[in-house]
């Protein structure tokens, strides 16, 4: 049965939207200028997913880290330094010898948090970045022969530097995949650098951050994404634009299912961070190259074509020419109309 077209978000959907919308905005508070980067970092919380920052040192990976986890009532942020000498039980924890129990205790590593900081995470070696893949990928880490779960809800925000390239080990593909999403806060612009610089005269303004939310209203804004309706002219778009990656001259190594799978999701919680229960076309294009752009390889003769641009420049003309095979679908008829604007039939 057909939505009318009048009818309105439910009303689990406008309180999802509350909570999300309270959350960025809070973050705010603390990282001036970065409203939609803070936007996809809370619907990346809420898909559960991880986000990688690509910048420089000074950005404000770290603020807007503990910000986020400092929005939510009950949360614990945790930060880890990645170096060549980081061992894998530095991340994940380890068993101790207690001489008064005549035992082995387990002594949990920063990675039981809800919000955890990888800062540079390609200066660790691949055997402690691939610690970190069953975290990510299945919310629990093995130690000892014992798997145990991490806290819900659970986000890694992982950054590492474009520019100083010596001594880091490129993140293999594998785990690239495992970013829900990747992006950059850049520097910010000169009234809101002003405005960071009058801020933190006196004190940080983590110090006056309270929470916003709690971590059961996370939980059923998760669950509110159950009702925002992708339909299926929309699936089918999602679907064709990431197998085009996979055929597309210039491309090595295109996205995977992971990336079908992330892209509807995250169209899902942005449409959400939105006040809508509908994606649109325009969602999924806008979320395309943030959550597929990490997952590709180029092929040399592509990266020499577009060297003077640098990455961003041929990730522009990837996402162009992707575009360009897969059309957005357009309505043939007051049905189809109506569908994509949300309407179920």
């Amino acid at each position: 049965m057909a939505r009318s077209m009048t009818e309105g978000p439910s009303e689990k959907v406008r309180a999802a939207a509350s909570v999300a919308g309270r959350i960025a905005a809070n973050v705010e508070t603390v990282v001036f200028g970065k409203s939609e980067q803070i936007r996809l970092v809370v619907a990346a919380l809420v898909c559960r997913g991880h986000v990688l920052f690509e910048d420089v040192p000074g950005t404000a990976k770290t603020v807007l880290a503990r910000a986020l986890a400092g929005s939510i009532s009950g949360t614990v942020a945790a930060r880890v330094q990645c170096t060549p000498d980081l061992q894998p039980t530095d991340v994940t924890g380890l068993s101790i010898y207690n001489q008064q129990t005549r035992g082995f205790e387990f002594h949990p590593g920063p990675v039981f948090a809800n919000v955890l900081l990888v800062d540079e995470i390609n200066r660790a070696m691949p055997k402690t970045q691939s610690a970190l893949l069953e975290a990510m990928a299945e919310g629990q880490v093995t130690v000892d022969g014992e798997t145990r779960p991490l806290p819900e809800p659970f986000l890694v925000l992982a950054t590492e530097n474009p520019i100083e390239q010596e001594g880091t080990f490129p993140l293999p593909e594998a785990q690239l995949d495992r970013f829900f999403l990747k992006t950059e806060l850049g520097y910010p612009v000169t009234e809101d650098e002003m405005a960071i610089v009058r801020r933190q005269r006196g004190h940080h303004p983590l110090a006056d951050l309270a929470p916003v939310a709690t971590i059961d209203e996370i939980k059923a804004v998760e669950a509110a994404l159950e009702d925002v309706y992708t339909d299926e002219l929309l699936l089918r778009f999602i679907v064709e634009l990431v197998a085009a990656t996979r055929t597309l001259p210039g491309v090595a190594l295109g996205a995977s299912v992971r990336a079908s799978l992330a892209l509807e999701r995250m169209a899902r919680a942005w449409a959400l961070l939105h006040g809508r229960d509908y994606v649109t076309a325009e969602d999924v294009e806008k979320l395309f190259l943030p959550v597929i752009g990490h997952r590709i390889l180029f092929t040399p003769s592509f990266v020499s074509e577009h060297r003077a641009e640098g990455r961003e420049g041929a990730l522009a003309a990837f996402r162009a020419s992707v575009l360009d095979r897969v059309p957005r679908p357009e309505p043939s008829d007051e049905r189809e109309l109506s569908v994509l604007s949300g309407a179920r039939s």
